[in-house]
């Protein structure tokens, strides 16, 4: 799923964080990272934003009301 202007990037790393399945970053080159990781959430996303902001990113839920969680986040931000 494409997630589009996220401005809080501390509240999009709870929502990551209190998903119960594993939640992935889809890079440019097709390369999967796990968010759920604090070492790859500021290593891979340090590259993805540089104004505070993110503005689209690819991102991966397998379990069903965490992609809820996600979709929510989306709306509701």
């Amino acid at each position: 799923m494409k997630v589009t202007n996220i401005k809080d990037i501390d509240k999009f790393f709870k929502v990551v964080d209190s998903c119960k399945g594993r939640v992935e970053l889809v890079t440019s080159e097709g390369d999967r990272l796990n968010l759920k990781s604090k070492l790859s959430q500021y290593v891979s996303l340090a590259n993805v934003f540089s104004n505070g902001d993110i503005p689209e990113i690819d991102i991966v839920a397998y379990e069903k009301e965490d992609i809820e969680k996600l979709m929510k986040f989306m709306i509701n931000g």
